[in-house]
């Protein structure tokens, strides 16, 4: 299976969000977060035409993410998977895409939209086998890895991994 890792758009200022004495959970995307969401969106459909599953973290900036990328790609649902929630540890993700690619197709495309820096080191425990983090991802930023049918630590292939600008670009 594929996997898309895609990090939230652009969110209000953490901050400034905190003076309204609100939980950070619901800390929502700016009006400009989704608007370059939506064209990094249309730049992710060029490169990938086709999404089976799409996963969130339960925050409301990662989950209006999510619903901007099944929106473009006419996805009917959006999963919310407390494993991708930032505290989570890793070995959570993990069995998640486990379980993912034992019910994926070979060539299927399974995506999930997360946070920084949660998404950077479960990408390189995928790909190095090591926690701390050698990969970035900036917001609306993602990358597509090949994950093998019962990934470990460590032999999962990196495609490519783009910023939102790059994605953007390609729309």
């Amino acid at each position: 299976m594929q996997l898309l890792v895609i990090r939230h758009a652009i969110a209000e200022d953490r901050a400034e969000f905190a003076r309204t004495e609100e939980d950070d959970a619901l800390r929502p995307l700016t009006a400009e977060g989704r608007r370059k969401m939506r064209r990094v969106a249309r730049g992710l459909r060029r490169e990938v035409p086709s999404i089976a599953t799409l996963a969130s973290s339960p925050l409301v900036r990662a989950y209006q993410t999510a619903s901007i990328v099944a929106e473009e790609y006419g996805i009917g649902a959006v999963e919310i998977a407390d494993v991708f929630a930032p505290e989570i540890p890793l070995e959570g993700a993990l069995g998640w895409v486990a379980d993912a690619s034992h019910a994926a197709d070979e060539d299927e495309v399974v995506a999930i939209v997360g946070h920084e820096p949660h998404l950077g080191s479960f990408v390189t425990m995928l790909l190095a086998g090591r926690e701390t983090p050698m990969v970035e991802l900036r917001k609306g930023g993602a990358c597509l890895l090949d994950v093998p049918p019962s990934p470990r630590p460590g032999d999962t292939r990196l495609r490519w991994l783009a910023t939102a600008g790059q994605l953007r670009r390609l729309a």
